[in-house]
């Protein structure tokens, strides 16, 4: 029944259950709809500030794109392992101290520390990798060719639905751990352990540092991101394009989906939205009780 559904005697009524009242149970009068309340708290989101969020996504799309380029080109020996693992050394010193021109010097209080425990990390992967390159090697040989091929595809998926999109650094344990179990299953493929070698160096370049140093540019340098982001996207598309061209269209497609039509519908959808709060909500006790505790 609405407000006033009944005919109201002279008492006044008033919203409490402890007390008997000569009205209906469902009885509600006009005040009751004063207290009501609409979309209180909505966020309102602007179109290019979602796409310049949503390119976070693209980006990372595009990076699995350009490692399956890189391993595509050394399957098909086109690319030689040392020409991979110089390239990695370079990207990873140059992106190593940008992210460290980047850091404020309020996280950076022991420097020198910080550096060497960096470098005692690397250098631990790296002799790791490299010992076991030739157990990696022959990982999957008793695997058919498209089993591997499966895993890694899923695998490569998992990773895409599991990153940390709004914090990336440190990148999370399972959509790293997807991403590098991908990259062993793939570079059990290549001809030889240097191969292999080269190609998990170039995985953890990819996926666990890259994230670090991409969340540093949004904080610190936002038009630096954009642009970055724009460059990895053109350059996932150009590189996957110059193996297979249906591949590039799928994958200029995605982008599109995720950082321009995504964000429009969701702007567009936010008008229709329509939450309403009011007394009829449940009880929500925000008094202090700490005091009951002692």
């Amino acid at each position: 029944m609405g407000p006033d559904s009944a005919p109201g005697p002279a008492v006044p009524w008033r919203k409490v259950l402890w007390e008997r009242q000569p009205f209906p149970d469902n009885y509600v009068d006009r005040r009751f709809l004063e207290e009501l309340r609409r979309n209180e708290g909505l966020r309102h989101y602007h179109y290019w500030a979602v796409v310049k969020e949503a390119g976070f996504v693209g980006q990372q799309l595009s990076c699995v794109a350009i490692f399956i380029t890189i391993w595509l080109y050394m399957e098909q020996g086109l690319l030689s392992p040392e020409v991979l693992l110089s390239s990695s050394l370079v990207c990873g010193l140059l992106g190593y101290g940008l992210h460290q021109a980047l850091t404020p010097q309020v996280e950076s209080g022991c420097e020198p520390r910080t550096r060497l425990a960096d470098l005692q990390s690397v250098t631990v992967f790296l002799s790791f990798t490299f010992g076991f390159s030739p157990v990696l090697k022959t990982l999957t040989e008793s695997v058919s060719t498209d089993t591997v091929y499966a895993m890694s595809a899923v695998m490569m998926l998992a990773h895409l639905v599991f990153f940390p999109y709004a914090q990336p650094s440190p990148p999370g344990s399972l959509s790293l751990n997807a991403a590098l179990f991908a990259s062993v299953c793939l570079a059990s493929r290549l001809p030889g352990a240097l191969h292999t070698f080269a190609m998990l160096s170039c995985a953890l370049l990819v996926f666990a540092l890259w994230p670090c140093l991409l969340q540093r540019l949004r904080e610190n340098a936002p038009g630096h991101f954009t642009g970055l982001c724009v460059g990895i996207c053109i350059g996932g598309v150009g590189g996957l394009g110059s193996q297979w061209l249906g591949g590039a269209v799928l994958l200029a497609l995605a982008l599109g989906s995720v950082t321009l039509l995504c964000p429009l519908l969701l702007v567009r959808l936010q008008r229709h939205k329509d939450n309403i709060q009011g007394p009829w909500d449940e009880a929500e006790i925000h008094e202090d009780l700490s005091h009951f505790l002692h």
